[in-house]
């Protein structure tokens, strides 16, 4: 985050909001018209046939009102409908107010366990000027200790809210992609390594395999003489991919990042673009409508009809199942310890997030399928799961993939209001999930503190992910949960 964006209290008025209207400003422009007209909140009550109370749930941004609703208070106190849609503050004490209900609903609030600051008549400007004030401070500090690794973290986190504003859908990318199978006469379908092979030729490149490929690179294009080196061996097993993105990086004509964030916004279009050729639109999209029609959608069939990895079909699932099939999800990338190295939504689900609202590097709660499928016996199969969570219940599939680096679940979810179109619904698994209360699944059990606090010594795997830093709580990334229930279930075992 950039403390420096922050705006300071006194310019908040008349200030609009990149996000458009929200219960609490329609809410609050309420509050303001009716004041102005010199009525009690019972009086406007009387006026549109509601009670009072329920005028001040409105005015303090408890309940979202339909748009009839909106338009019967607007007749009622003599303004414009667009008068209550607009989303800049009506006074500095609004502003004030809508400022704090922002900062208290964020993660470094959350972060801190403290109590959240009641808004009333009686709350002096100046005690609110004093919590935003020390909170920007806060910011400031934490972003001042911030290390390399912390700024491509503060650039994803960037680049997500992006992604969830478009439902994670490039249609640019979606035409660039179709041009160049057109290009080709791809008639849909799976596009195979001689596709790919034939797409570099079409773009002017030769291909050499090669073993000596430097061990910081994926692969190597010399423009100079149009030639594409790739490695002989490979960590995957999809040759496609890596020859795909090098060409999605030449289409694109990406120059070499200077920033963390130029590094990022490159990798996130040559993986959409590589994806969007191996999966074109028109041909996924024909498959899931159908899919939904028949409510059996699930990503394994997208993996199989395209002869691709889970995690590429589970991404190409999220890139067009809001845009196409009205759809909202999610998806989570975490490794066998709940450590989340990719991350996605726009559901509204609540990923482990650090003060300054970092995902990447957050452990997962126990909970979850992300982690639960790592509890089966037959933990490579597809695990589908509801669990109740602080905000709704949501139905998730997940699988669990391997790589160079070790074991990790890929999932997909999304609420459980439309969970009725996907294949794994009926299923009778069920968890419940609290977090992040501690006592959900951070802390051990009191019977397992007692037992062994103070009287183990685990070793650290540290981690080695770029994104991935040790989780808040902790220095090293251990797991005391996991650490304990593995010495009590050994000593149970020995005794």
């Amino acid at each position: 985050m950039d403390t420096d964006a922050q705006p300071a209290v006194s310019g908040l008025v008349d200030q609009p909001s990149a996000d458009g209207p929200t219960a609490l400003t329609v809410g609050r422009r309420v509050r303001a018209a009716r004041q102005a007209k010199g009525w009690t909140v019972h009086r406007l009550g009387e006026e549109i046939g509601r009670a009072g109370s329920q005028i001040s749930v409105i005015e303090n941004g408890r309940r979202e009102l339909k748009l009839s609703e909106l338009q019967n208070v607007a007749r009622a106190l003599g303004c414009g409908l667009e008068e209550l849609l607009d989303p800049s503050p009506p006074s500095r004490r609004d502003a004030l107010e809508l400022e704090l209900a922002r900062v208290q609903s964020g993660p470094l609030f959350e972060s801190l366990d403290v109590p959240e600051l009641p808004v009333r008549k009686s709350l002096p400007d100046e005690a609110i000027e004093t919590v935003l004030g020390l909170h920007r401070a806060l910011l400031a500090e934490l972003d001042r200790h911030a290390s390399t690794p912390e700024e491509l973290r503060r650039a994803n986190t960037e680049l997500r809210a992006e992604q969830r504003r478009r439902a994670n859908h490039y249609p640019e990318l979606e035409r660039t992609a179709a041009g160049l199978l057109d290009a080709i006469d791809h008639r849909g379908g799976p596009l195979s390594h001689s596709a790919a092979s034939a797409l570099a030729h079409h773009l002017g490149y030769s291909l050499h395999y090669v073993h000596d490929l430097p061990v910081t690179t994926r692969s190597v294009t010399d423009d100079r003489r149009g030639r594409i080196y790739l490695p002989i061996r490979q960590s995957g097993n999809d040759r496609r991919v890596v020859l795909l993105q090098a060409l999605a990086g030449t289409v694109l004509e990406h120059d070499e990042p200077d920033t963390y964030e130029q590094l990022l916004r490159q990798r996130v279009a040559t993986n959409y673009l590589a994806g969007a050729l191996m999966m074109p639109e028109r041909s996924a999209v024909d498959l899931l409508a159908a899919a939904k029609d028949a409510r059996d959608l699930s990503v394994e069939d997208l993996r199989d009809a395209f002869s691709v990895s889970y995690e590429t079909a589970a991404h190409r699932f999220c890139n067009l199942a809001t845009e196409h099939l009205g759809l909202p999800v999610h998806f989570l990338k975490a490794d066998a310890s709940g450590i989340v190295s990719k991350a996605y939504e726009n559901d509204d689900v609540t990923f482990p997030r650090d003060a300054l609202g970092h995902i990447e590097g957050q452990r997962v709660c126990r909970k979850w399928s992300a982690r639960q499928v790592f509890e089966r016996d037959d933990r490579y199969g597809i695990y589908h799961q509801y669990t109740d969570k602080p905000n709704g219940t949501y139905w998730c599939t997940s699988a669990v993939q391997s790589d160079a680096a070790g074991d990790f679940s890929v999932s997909v979810g999304t609420r459980y209001e439309h969970t009725k179109w996907f294949r794994g619904r009926d299923t009778q698994t069920r968890q419940s999930s609290h977090c992040p209360d501690p006592d959900c699944c951070r802390e051990p059990r009191p019977e397992l503190s007692t037992r062994w606090a103070g009287k183990v010594r685990p070793s650290a795997r540290l981690n080695s992910s770029l994104l991935a830093a040790a989780p808040s709580g902790s220095a090293t990334g251990v797991d005391r949960v996991a650490v304990y229930e593995f010495l009590d279930r050994h000593a149970d075992a020995e005794s």
